[in-house]
């Protein structure tokens, strides 16, 4: 996988725009447009709020059985436990990305909302935004390309974490999303998630232009990297940099500082 310039990267989403008008770019969003993860952020802060309702605790009984953890723990004990299970990779990251987003079931949707905007300010998310991705929205912003943000964290933490980078609308966020009654979270989800395969689902269900190009930094971006013109790394982990090989386009972005 290649190291490319900005402006090389950009020069080439250009020709692709020039060829084929009315396209739109994508990216992932933790450790793509910035650093860390803000799902794991929203997550962590709930557990230390400690305000796990008792739908979601007996969602989280039900998701601990099915591995095989101990009955009768608490809410934030067995959370944490799901969590510690899921960094040993004894359960799926799907799963685990879908619990945190359904955590809060019980909750009203706007209190999520508030909730997590304060997780964005309080961890600085503005301060963790990558350079080199900030600069290629600025770029596809004065050109009046549109943006999505395809991400498998939580609906509400990623529409206030993009707030953050300006040329990105929350409007325009597909992320992991709870399911709603009566302005109510429920502890279930809106299928397909945006993971792996469910990001190309998503970004399709949701507009049909051009994909000209897309960035991520991790494997379970590969698909919608595949599905662009122009797919590019940002600061890629190592499970990403194991199969560049697969898609010889893949260039990784210079990083900036």
């Amino acid at each position: 996988m290649r190291m490319e310039r900005v402006e090389e990267t950009l020069e080439r989403i250009g020709q692709e725009a020039l060829r084929t008008p009315g396209g739109v770019l994508a990216f992932d969003g933790d450790g793509t447009l910035w650093s860390g993860d803000v799902g794991d952020d929203l997550f962590l802060a709930l557990l230390d709020n400690g305000d796990i309702r008792p739908e979601a605790h007996a969602a989280l009984v039900r998701l601990g059985a099915a591995h095989g953890l101990e009955a009768g723990l608490g809410a934030r004990e067995l959370a944490h436990q799901l969590f510690a299970e899921f960094e040993a990779g004894r359960i799926p990251e799907k799963e685990v990305y879908e619990m945190v987003a359904w955590l809060f079931a019980g909750w009203r949707v706007e209190a999520v909302r508030d909730f997590a905007r304060d997780v964005v300010a309080r961890r600085e998310v503005k301060r963790r935004i990558h350079p080199e991705a900030r600069r290629v929205v600025e770029w596809a912003r004065g050109r009046g390309i549109p943006c999505y943000v395809v991400s498998a964290s939580p609906l509400a933490v990623v529409q206030a974490a993009v707030v953050e980078v300006e040329g990105l609308s929350p409007s325009n966020v597909l992320a992991c999303t709870p399911r709603e009654d009566g302005g109510f979270v429920l502890p279930a989800i809106v299928e397909p998630i945006p993971y792996a395969a469910g990001k190309v689902q998503c970004l399709r269900a949701r507009t049909s232009q051009p994909l000209y190009a897309a960035f991520g930094d991790n494997v379970f971006d590969f698909e919608m990297l595949a599905a662009s013109r122009v797919p590019v790394a940002i600061r890629p982990k190592p499970r990403l940099r194991a199969r560049a090989p697969e898609l010889p386009a893949l260039v990784q972005l210079q990083p900036e500082e």
